[in-house]
Protein backbone atom coordinates (compact mmCIF):
# COMPACT_ATOMS: atom_id res chain seq x y z
CA UNK A 1 0.00 0.00 0.00
CA UNK A 2 1.57 3.31 -1.02
CA UNK A 3 2.14 5.94 1.60
CA UNK A 4 -0.08 8.99 1.25
CA UNK A 5 1.04 12.44 2.24
CA UNK A 6 -0.88 13.63 5.22
CA UNK A 7 -0.93 16.51 7.62
CA UNK A 8 1.25 14.42 9.92
CA UNK A 9 4.31 15.02 7.77
CA UNK A 10 6.83 12.17 7.97
CA UNK A 11 4.86 10.29 10.63
CA UNK A 12 3.35 7.95 8.00
CA UNK A 13 6.79 7.08 6.68
CA UNK A 14 8.13 6.46 10.19
CA UNK A 15 5.15 4.26 11.13
CA UNK A 16 5.40 2.24 7.90
CA UNK A 17 9.13 1.71 8.42
CA UNK A 18 8.56 0.62 12.02
CA UNK A 19 5.85 -1.83 10.94
CA UNK A 20 8.18 -3.44 8.40
CA UNK A 21 10.94 -3.88 10.97
CA UNK A 22 8.67 -5.20 13.73
CA UNK A 23 8.62 -8.85 14.71
CA UNK A 24 4.86 -9.10 14.23
CA UNK A 25 4.16 -12.21 12.17
CA UNK A 26 2.05 -12.19 9.05
CA UNK A 27 -1.57 -13.22 9.29
CA UNK A 28 -1.87 -16.94 9.98
CA UNK A 29 -3.24 -19.23 7.32
CA UNK A 30 -5.28 -22.41 7.48
CA UNK A 31 -7.65 -23.17 10.32
CA UNK A 32 -6.02 -20.73 12.74
CA UNK A 33 -6.26 -17.90 10.23
CA UNK A 34 -9.89 -18.75 9.54
CA UNK A 35 -10.67 -18.76 13.28
CA UNK A 36 -8.82 -15.47 13.73
CA UNK A 37 -10.96 -14.02 10.93
CA UNK A 38 -14.13 -15.10 12.71
CA UNK A 39 -12.87 -13.76 16.04
CA UNK A 40 -12.09 -10.38 14.46
CA UNK A 41 -15.69 -9.21 14.91
CA UNK A 42 -17.62 -9.12 18.16
CA UNK A 43 -20.51 -11.15 16.72
CA UNK A 44 -18.18 -13.72 15.20
CA UNK A 45 -16.24 -14.13 18.44
CA UNK A 46 -19.43 -14.65 20.45
CA UNK A 47 -20.88 -17.05 17.88
CA UNK A 48 -17.65 -19.05 17.77
CA UNK A 49 -17.51 -19.21 21.57
CA UNK A 50 -21.10 -20.49 21.72
CA UNK A 51 -20.60 -23.08 18.95
CA UNK A 52 -17.32 -24.36 20.44
CA UNK A 53 -18.91 -24.43 23.90
CA UNK A 54 -21.88 -26.49 22.73
CA UNK A 55 -19.80 -28.96 20.70
CA UNK A 56 -17.22 -29.38 23.47
CA UNK A 57 -19.90 -29.77 26.17
CA UNK A 58 -21.69 -32.45 24.15
CA UNK A 59 -18.41 -34.31 23.71
CA UNK A 60 -17.49 -34.09 27.41
CA UNK A 61 -20.96 -35.16 28.60
CA UNK A 62 -21.08 -37.98 26.06
CA UNK A 63 -17.61 -39.13 27.13
CA UNK A 64 -18.59 -39.05 30.80
CA UNK A 65 -21.63 -41.18 30.00
CA UNK A 66 -19.34 -43.66 28.21
CA UNK A 67 -16.71 -43.79 31.00
CA UNK A 68 -18.29 -46.62 33.01
CA UNK A 69 -18.73 -48.77 29.90
CA UNK A 70 -15.94 -50.42 27.96
CA UNK A 71 -14.88 -48.10 25.20
CA UNK A 72 -13.30 -44.72 24.55
CA UNK A 73 -15.03 -42.75 27.33
CA UNK A 74 -11.98 -40.93 28.69
CA UNK A 75 -10.64 -40.37 25.20
CA UNK A 76 -13.86 -38.56 24.24
CA UNK A 77 -13.74 -36.52 27.47
CA UNK A 78 -10.17 -35.40 26.72
CA UNK A 79 -11.10 -34.65 23.09
CA UNK A 80 -14.04 -32.55 24.28
CA UNK A 81 -11.75 -30.64 26.65
CA UNK A 82 -9.34 -30.08 23.77
CA UNK A 83 -12.18 -28.60 21.71
CA UNK A 84 -13.27 -26.40 24.63
CA UNK A 85 -9.68 -25.29 25.28
CA UNK A 86 -9.59 -23.54 21.90
CA UNK A 87 -11.93 -20.89 23.35
CA UNK A 88 -11.92 -21.27 27.14
CA UNK A 89 -8.85 -20.88 29.35
CA UNK A 90 -10.36 -22.92 32.21
CA UNK A 91 -10.74 -25.90 29.84
CA UNK A 92 -7.08 -25.58 28.82
CA UNK A 93 -6.02 -25.64 32.48
CA UNK A 94 -8.27 -28.64 33.17
CA UNK A 95 -6.91 -30.48 30.12
CA UNK A 96 -3.32 -29.87 31.23
CA UNK A 97 -4.17 -31.06 34.76
CA UNK A 98 -5.75 -34.22 33.35
CA UNK A 99 -2.71 -34.91 31.19
CA UNK A 100 -0.39 -34.46 34.19
CA UNK A 101 -2.46 -36.81 36.37
CA UNK A 102 -2.70 -39.44 33.63
CA UNK A 103 1.05 -39.24 33.01
CA UNK A 104 1.80 -39.54 36.75
CA UNK A 105 -0.51 -42.56 37.04
CA UNK A 106 1.00 -44.35 34.05
CA UNK A 107 4.52 -43.69 35.34
CA UNK A 108 3.51 -45.12 38.73
CA UNK A 109 1.94 -48.14 37.02
CA UNK A 110 5.10 -48.77 34.99
CA UNK A 111 7.23 -48.85 38.15
CA UNK A 112 5.06 -51.52 39.78
CA UNK A 113 5.82 -55.22 39.74
CA UNK A 114 3.76 -57.86 37.99
CA UNK A 115 1.73 -58.56 41.14
CA UNK A 116 0.36 -55.03 41.35
CA UNK A 117 -0.21 -54.90 37.60
CA UNK A 118 -2.24 -58.11 37.70
CA UNK A 119 -4.27 -56.86 40.69
CA UNK A 120 -5.03 -53.59 38.85
CA UNK A 121 -6.05 -55.57 35.77
CA UNK A 122 -8.34 -57.87 37.78
CA UNK A 123 -9.99 -54.92 39.59
CA UNK A 124 -10.49 -53.10 36.27
CA UNK A 125 -12.04 -56.12 34.57
CA UNK A 126 -14.24 -56.82 37.61
CA UNK A 127 -15.45 -53.20 37.72
CA UNK A 128 -16.18 -53.20 33.98
CA UNK A 129 -18.07 -56.50 34.32
CA UNK A 130 -20.21 -55.21 37.19
CA UNK A 131 -20.95 -51.96 35.33
CA UNK A 132 -21.92 -53.77 32.14
CA UNK A 133 -24.05 -56.28 34.08
CA UNK A 134 -26.02 -53.62 35.94
CA UNK A 135 -26.23 -51.48 32.82
CA UNK A 136 -27.82 -54.37 30.96
CA UNK A 137 -30.11 -55.07 33.93
CA UNK A 138 -31.47 -51.53 33.71
CA UNK A 139 -32.35 -52.28 30.10
CA UNK A 140 -34.19 -55.44 31.19
CA UNK A 141 -31.54 -57.91 30.03
CA UNK A 142 -30.29 -60.38 32.63
CA UNK A 143 -26.94 -61.68 31.44
CA UNK A 144 -26.68 -64.29 34.21
CA UNK A 145 -29.94 -65.86 33.06
CA UNK A 146 -28.60 -66.07 29.50
CA UNK A 147 -25.31 -67.53 30.78
CA UNK A 148 -27.15 -70.23 32.78
CA UNK A 149 -28.87 -71.40 29.62
CA UNK A 150 -25.50 -72.19 28.06
CA UNK A 151 -24.16 -74.04 31.10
Amino acid sequence: MPIQDSDAGDADVVKDDAARRSGIPERRTGLHGWLDGIRSTRTGALTLKIVIGVIGAIMVVGGLIMVPFPGPGWLVVFAGLAVLSTEFHWAHRLLEFGKRVLHAWTEWYKRQGWTVRIIVLIVTVAAATVIVYFGMRTLGIDLLMYAQRFV
